[in-house]
């Protein structure tokens, strides 16, 4: 278990209310105002020296420790710090281990080979007795025995259904998307109930206030709120996506009682309609390549949609906020905040 002075430190109700701060401001955004600041999002965290696949208690007993002895991280005020506890058991292929996929570590990434079976015969998982989602539950069992209010806590990778089908097929799966729908559209329906039984279980155990999807200290939303990893997007049609997977990603986003945000890191913009009418979506996260088209997602989302910058050389800080003025935009590790022009 942790030190009683862990326990105390992360209890503390003045370091609650520093939390709380942190979400009243995100969720000032998300409601389209804002406080003639930019917002300035650099979350925190914590990655201890055990090994989280054979002693997840521990792991999280130490990460727990760290953040206490790092508290004072979140009383920068320059910039909005939620300290965060995360795990990313098997990286961006989490669902593929649970669905069965042969997932190994090489190289510093992990890696999926391709299932053997065709497309359309996914079987659905027995989570009772699968080693991955048991591994994943130890890991949240020991933070809620801990019993500690103010850290967050970030799930494993919950991805999407493009994403994971992706993992599981490859070019098989982009391929029958024409030559056999059905069967894409089967194991579409697979991998969509699986994500969003697992969403409903980490949002039946945890307290809303403290449960964040992936990247919890980058991607830090108001409470009640999801997300969806949209990366292979770009490799599909509006028509393709519209037909197969915009109502399987608003399907899982509306699990969260606020809908919910959906990641992009690379050339999406041929959804931009699509993601304008998606009641369920509140925010985009533009990182890498996605950043560069910063300005037609900004005039083109609708008032209620945020967006996430992560800058980069295409789209500098600079040029971000000449773009936004700091409105509708939340900059991930952005440097100094401005004020807003008026």
């Amino acid at each position: 278990m942790i030190r009683d002075e862990t326990y105390a430190v992360l209890n503390d109700e003045a370091q609650l209310r520093e939390k709380e701060e942190i979400f009243k401001r995100l969720s000032l955004f998300y409601g389209g105002g804002h406080d003639g600041r930019t917002c300035n999002l650099d979350g925190y965290a914590f990655f201890p020296q055990v090994d989280p696949y054979a002693q997840p208690e521990k792991w999280m007993y130490a990460a727990l420790d760290q953040m206490a002895q790092n508290v004072s991280l979140m009383s920068d005020k320059s910039k909005l710090r939620p300290l965060c506890v995360e795990m990313g058991f098997y990286g961006v292929h989490f669902v593929d281990k649970i669905l069965g996929a042969d997932v190994f570590f090489q190289d510093g990434n992990w890696n999926a080979h391709y299932l053997e079976t065709p497309v359309g015969e996914l079987a659905a998982p027995d989570f009772a007795n699968n080693e991955t989602f048991l591994l994943a539950e130890r890991l949240l069992n020991a933070f809620l025995q801990c019993g500690v209010k103010l850290p967050v806590f970030g799930l494993p990778t919950l991805a999407s259904p493009l994403n994971i089908a992706l993992n599981l097929y490859g070019q098989e799966f982009l391929i029958a998307l024409y030559t056999d729908p059905d069967a894409a559209k089967r194991d579409i329906r697979v991998i969509t109930d699986t994500i969003a039984s697992l969403h409903r279980y980490y949002r039946g155990r945890l307290p809303e206030a403290q449960l964040q999807p992936v990247v919890s200290w980058q991607r830090t939303q108001p409470y009640g709120y999801g997300q969806i990893c949209g990366c292979s997007t770009q490799l599909v049609s509006d028509e393709i996506y519209r037909e197969f997977f915009a109502d399987a990603d608003e399907e899982i986003l509306n699990v969260y009682p606020h809908g919910g945000m959906i990641h992009l890191c690379g050339a999406h913009l041929q959804h931009a309609e699509i993601f304008r009418g998606m009641k369920s979506l509140h925010a985009l996260q533009l990182h890498n390549r996605a950043a560069q088209d910063l300005e037609s997602y900004y005039e083109n989302l609708r008032d209620d949609q945020v967006i996430y910058l992560n800058c980069c050389e295409e789209m500098p800080y600079e040029r971000a906020f000449d773009i936004t003025k700091g409105r509708k935009i939340i900059f991930v590790e952005s440097g100094d905040p401005k004020e807003i022009v008026k």
